[in-house]
């Protein structure tokens, strides 16, 4: 069974920056890839940033040089640092993983930006 438990979200100002956590137990996590998801009142989830278990990456346009995501294996953790933050920015997170056929969410967490 795989668990991901986001961390790391919270209330900033327009211009600032979060970076949020997501650690995975019980996968095979440096074979995995892993995505972060948002989801805002009203809206549909949509992919945000991707991370492949071979480090290559893709992000949505809406936050191409502001978003960066990484990985640390020896930690099973994923990261997404989100500069210049937006209040369009604003959502909840979701970390994601795919295994065995599977796909596996966390609970998210809540990103706010005030303007």
């Amino acid at each position: 069974q795989v668990q991901l438990v986001e961390s790391g979200g919270g209330l900033v100002q327009a211009g600032g920056s979060l970076r949020l956590s997501c650690a995975a137990s019980g996968s095979t996590f440096s074979s995995n890839g892993f995505g972060w998801y948002r989801q805002a009142p009203g809206k549909q989830r949509e992919a945000v940033a991707i991370i492949r278990s071979g480090g290559s990456t893709y992000y949505a346009d809406s936050v191409k040089g502001r978003f960066t995501i990484s990985r640390d294996n020896a930690k099973n953790t994923v990261y997404l640092q989100m500069n210049s933050l937006k209040p369009v920015d604003t959502a909840v997170y979701y970390c994601n993983t795919e295994q065995r056929g599977f796909t596996y969410w966390g609970q998210g967490t809540q990103v706010t930006v005030s303007s």
